[in-house]
């Protein structure tokens, strides 16, 4: 063993761990903490024994429906607002209770051990709680303005950017050599690709309004970056959102550090998409020709789904950056080494199949089903490998990429540290309960075919799209016979980057639409741009390959433009779009919450004080984010109220007195998303 060798490749990863540990040191001495907000106040009857007693005054963001908590390794007891929160904590110590509350600020006591935990969700936002930010908190001695940093942890969002920028420094140090060796205009194509995605994504950011989990994400994100930041790795801070590894929530909590909104956490996961179309062009180049890639990231960039979930706060976008950073990875595996083995060659392959270990890791750690890449990358190294090495690839592939990718999950997630497998099959439970029924094919139904996922994958592409695939097919039909050839590879791996991610279907999880098997659309993209670069080039003028181009990005750029912002319900035209799929109750429509905030903001504005409103007809209730006067009274029926709000009504039909008129309404292309009812008298309907 090279011992030198081994110091030179160890030196990187020891110091960006030094710095790492070191930023953690800092966090843990300047981020401000809860506890030093509120003063210590004095025992009263009813106190737990020996309980230590924090008062203050909480800052409430916004009026409405909160849920305050504690969680605390021994009893507590928790007073906001004057109203007790009581009830059995659950298993992970954590005792919670909604209240509702109209003020802009109320008074906060906590009496329970020194390490106990305030936490909360204010108006809509549900799942796990989260920690109540510092900034929201004062002790009673101290009154009038609050500060703007409300609701928001600054100085640990900062330390947690500079933590974020080690380890992307880490990975720009080893993904450079590959960069520079990528052509010059292949790496222009790239960077200009990833712009184009970037701006199309944030153009529109937030316009949909928010979707069903992205509360979820949002929360625990915030919270494993406090943890981070303070180099806390106690079991206790690592129970939230437990059943989903915790990569996601790394990348989207840093964002969710400097705002009370999901913003800045949502450009994050518009930035992590925008890379991956950028490596698409990578693999279309690498795969095909530059003018391949380029098409394929234009498709990647203007594909209404993948734009969707590059505006999302959810697990989808960092899936798709992996994919395609394992893909183009995997295709390099052997580049620079000698043909036959010999010790450097050895060493150099060694070191690049640990990195496509450690990519998958972090898939992996980002969503359990990106496992499934694993026979992928395997498959891709062993595609490429020169026939003298193909033996060895594979016992070196099953030696090192499974056991790299084992550690890189245990590595960044601290959950395992503790009673790893018992952690896991928690983890396994809460995902494996059943989800609610979805429109299907015409019925209602939580178990749809196992075909579920290809029959998206073909109604919720555009048609031109298709077509073009349909191309590539007929350009490669032949190609695939000879896989010893470049085109033949080339096939190959498109077609196994195709199938890799329909392994989920082997799986009881079939639900969301296309949200599962996203990677698919990185690799039709590229079928795309190779069927159009097979008709351009069979039209035998030098412009034609530049002219089916502009009409390629014409066509997406008019689709994107006549669904957004609601990217989510995008159907293609062979099924009459999203208002023939939900007129026949085909596939999902208004599932997410998007456009709810339309309805939600009407009757904001246009309900009378005290307004009696029925919110039982929208599903993801707690993204009704309505005035505090409109919680109470509670509504129960709708025609006990005088307005009504209902979600999804072509898929889940809301009983509606006789007497109310529609008065607002949102669609996405002629689908329904939402509706505003009145009674007595309401305005006519627009």
């Amino acid at each position: 063993m090279n011992v030198r060798a081994v110091v030179r490749a160890a030196r990187a990863p020891a110091v960006a761990l030094v710095v790492f540990v070191a930023l953690g040191l800092l966090g843990r001495a300047v981020v401000p903490r809860w506890q030093d907000q509120l003063a210590l106040g004095a025992a009263a009857p009813g106190d737990p024994p020996g309980a230590v007693v924090r008062e203050g005054t909480i800052r409430l963001p916004r009026p409405g429906k909160y849920v305050f908590g504690v969680q605390s390794p021994g009893p507590a007891r928790l007073t906001v607002g004057g109203q007790v929160i009581g009830g059995a904590p659950d298993a992970h110590g954590v005792t919670t209770a909604g209240i509702i509350l109209e003020a802009d600020e109320a008074p906060v006591r906590l009496a329970g051990p020194a390490d106990a935990r305030l936490v909360w969700h204010p108006p809509g936002r549900r799942g796990a709680p989260e920690y109540v930010p510092a900034a929201n908190l004062r002790p009673p001695s101290e009154t009038g303005a609050w500060p703007d940093a409300i609701g928001t942890s600054r100085v640990a969002g900062l330390v947690g950017l500079a933590m974020l920028a080690v380890v992307v420094a880490l990975a720009g140090h080893y993904l450079r050599p590959r960069w520079r060796a990528t052509p010059r205009a292949v790496r222009h194509a790239a960077l200009a690709v990833l712009v184009v995605a970037l701006v199309v994504r944030l153009t529109t950011l937030g316009d949909a309004g928010q979707t069903w989990d992205e509360d979820e994400n949002w929360s625990a994100g915030r919270n494993y970056v406090a943890n981070v930041v303070t180099l806390d790795g106690s079991p206790a801070a690592w129970v939230w959102n437990l059943e989903h590894p915790p990569v996601m929530k790394y990348l989207v909590g840093v964002g969710a550090q400097f705002a009370d909104g999901f913003g800045p956490s949502r450009a994050t996961a518009a930035l992590l998409v925008a890379l991956a179309c950028g490596l698409v062009v990578l693999v279309g180049a690498r795969l095909y020709t530059p003018r391949v890639g380029l098409i394929a990231g234009v498709v990647a960039a203007l594909t209404p789904h993948l734009i969707a979930h590059g505006q999302v706060v959810g697990h989808e976008a960092p899936t798709v950056l992996w994919w395609s950073l394992g893909v183009w990875l995997a295709l390099g595996t052997f580049d620079g080494l000698a043909p036959l083995p010999d010790g450097d060659a050895r060493r150099r392959l060694l070191a690049r199949l640990a990195g496509l270990g450690v990519v998958l890791g972090v898939a992996v750690a980002s969503r359990f089903v990106n496992a499934l890449a694993a026979p992928l990358l395997g498959a891709i190294v062993l595609v490429q490998a020169p026939t003298a090495w193909r033996r060895r690839v594979i016992g070196y592939g099953l030696a090192i990429m499974p056991v790299v990718a084992v550690a890189t999950v245990v590595v960044l997630w601290p959950r395992l540290w503790h009673d790893p497998l018992a952690h896991l099959a928690e983890s396994w439970a809460r995902l494996s309960k059943p989800h609610g029924s979805e429109p299907w094919l015409g019925g209602m139904t939580n178990q749809p075919s196992p075909l579920y996922f290809l029959v998206y994958l073909v109604v919720t592409a555009p048609v031109g799209l298709l077509l073009l695939a349909g191309a590539w097919k007929l350009r490669t039909a032949a190609a695939l016979r000879r896989r010893d050839t470049a085109e033949g590879k080339a096939a190959l791996v498109l077609v196994l980057w195709w199938l890799a991610p329909l392994g989920v279907m082997l799986s009881p999880v079939r639900q969301d639409g296309v949200r599962y098997v996203l990677p698919c659309l990185l690799a039709m993209s590229v079928m795309a741009a190779a069927g159009l670069d097979a008709v351009g080039a069979r039209m035998r003028h030098r412009r034609a390959p530049a002219v089916a181009l502009g009409v390629l990005v014409l066509y997406l750029g008019v689709t994107c433009a006549r669904i957004q912002p609601y990217y989510l319900d995008y159907y293609g035209e062979a099924v009459g779009g999203p208002a023939g799929v939900q007129a026949r109750r085909w596939m999902e429509t208004a599932w997410w919450g998007e456009g709810l905030d339309r309805a939600i903001a009407y009757v904001n504005a246009h309900a009378e004080p005290g307004a009696r409103v029925h919110r039982g007809c929208v599903e993801p209730g707690h993204l009704t984010w309505f005035r505090g006067d409109l919680w109470t009274p509670m509504v129960e029926r709708a025609r006990e109220a005088t307005w009504i709000v209902t979600y999804a009504p072509k898929t889940r039909p809301c009983t509606l007195p006789a007497d109310a008129t529609r008065v607002f309404v949102v669609e996405a292309q002629g689908a329904v998303l939402a509706e505003v009812w009145r009674r007595e008298g309401g305005a006519a309907a627009r």
